[in-house]
């Protein structure tokens, strides 16, 4: 699968952008701040309907303007699709499959898969669970789209059981009479069957992608591993062998145990949101205990994994790797190792600053980014 056409209009600094794109290497160079990376942002807003730089859709519209167009055609094998998403800040998104306007947004998650690698990356391995949490579920909606309506619907049923929960609290707090908390019951059935599918695909997930991490780390960083992805929720350390039925049991066990300092807190502590992956080194958490260099390595093997995950279970069709302003961050050794490993993709976009620090391995395309025009070089 490749992008054989990007079009962009009132997305970031582009009032305006068409660029054809092939399969191979596409190389975007130029000074920073000029939006190379604008570029690849909108493939992998198109694969995953978020950014990897920012959590709302405001910042991506131009300035001025009230709404953004990002728009692809896709190539698989001999199949081709148009997919356009309309992004409008404060009111619903409008979506487009092949000029069709009768579309979800979600339902356009699959026909783009990408993998990008960025210098935000380093925030799985040293940041916040938060991080680790999106770097899993995005990952879950790419293995199956279908997942991008069970983590609406588990947000829209927390969001519902929060407000409940600190309405409780603020009376609590101001000595007013005790609400009716009986549809607190409801919600925790509710919450306790959606997050327990979140959670039993992340799971999986988690199983599947330890190996490949492991893999990628080693061919990345010889010798310096293991490394050891662990789940960690619900209060237990590991939780691989529990099925569904039992992991709905435990989290609606969990919840009701917790109800008491909930409602003095006014939230939800208990679920999927709460979770964390642990990234093991050796014997060792990488997060605290990793060097710059390993975490570098740590955090590329996530997203090398994910990639050959993607791609062993996409029956050949390959996700678009795209390495944004990564390379400038890497020592030679690794900036080599990471070139060999990604060149043989079906379609690798890069950013870079200067010409440079794009490896002599990646060959291809090139394309020279200034003062928001994008042109052949």
């Amino acid at each position: 699968m490749h992008l054989t056409h990007l079009s962009l209009a009132d997305f970031r600094s582009y009032s305006r952008a068409e660029v054809e794109l092939g399969p191979g290497v596409t190389a975007f160079v130029g000074p920073n701040g000029q939006g190379k990376t604008n570029l690849v942002e909108a493939v992998g807003y198109l694969a995953n309907l978020a950014s990897h730089r920012v959590s709302s859709d405001a910042p991506l519209v131009r300035r001025g303007a009230d709404r953004a167009v990002v728009r692809a055609a896709v190539r698989e094998g001999e199949r081709r699709q148009l997919v356009e998403l309309e992004l409008n800040p404060g009111r619903a998104n409008r979506a487009r499959i092949n000029r069709s306007s009768q579309v979800r947004p979600r339902d356009v998650l699959g026909i783009v898969r990408s993998v990008l690698f960025a210098p935000e990356d380093l925030s799985l391995v040293k940041g916040d669970p938060g991080e680790r949490r999106r770097f899993l579920d995005e990952l879950v909606t790419a293995r199956s789209p279908r997942m991008a309506g069970v983590r609406a619907d588990y947000e829209r049923v927390l969001k519902q059981r929060n407000t409940l929960l600190k309405s409780a609290a603020m009376a609590r707090r101001h000595g007013g009479r005790s609400m009716d908390l009986s549809t607190l019951d409801v919600w925790d059935q509710h919450l306790s069957r959606v997050g327990a599918e979140l959670l039993a695909q992340r799971l999986d997930l988690v199983s599947v992608l330890t190996p490949l991490v492991d893999k990628a780390y080693e061919a990345l960083a010889p010798g310096g591993g293991p490394v050891r992805l662990v789940y960690r929720g619900l209060g237990e350390p590991e939780l691989a062998a529990a099925g569904r039925e039992e992991l709905a049991e435990r989290l609606a066990g969990l919840l009701g145990e917790a109800r008491r300092q909930e409602i003095e807190r006014g939230v939800t502590l208990v679920g999927p949101h709460r979770d964390d992956l642990l990234l093991n080194l050796g014997d060792f958490p990488a997060k605290g205990y990793a060097s710059h260099g390993e975490s570098w390595s740590y955090a590329l093997a996530l997203r090398l994994a994910s990639y050959d995950l993607l791609r062993a279970e996409g029956a050949g069709a390959e996700p678009v790797l795209v390495l944004d302003d990564v390379f400038a961050e890497l020592d030679t050794r690794r900036r080599e190792r990471l070139a060999e490993l990604v060149e043989p993709g079906e379609q690798v976009l890069v950013t870079a600053a200067v010409s440079e620090d794009v490896p002599a391995a990646l060959t291809g395309a090139r394309f020279a980014v200034s003062d928001g025009e994008v042109r052949r070089a």
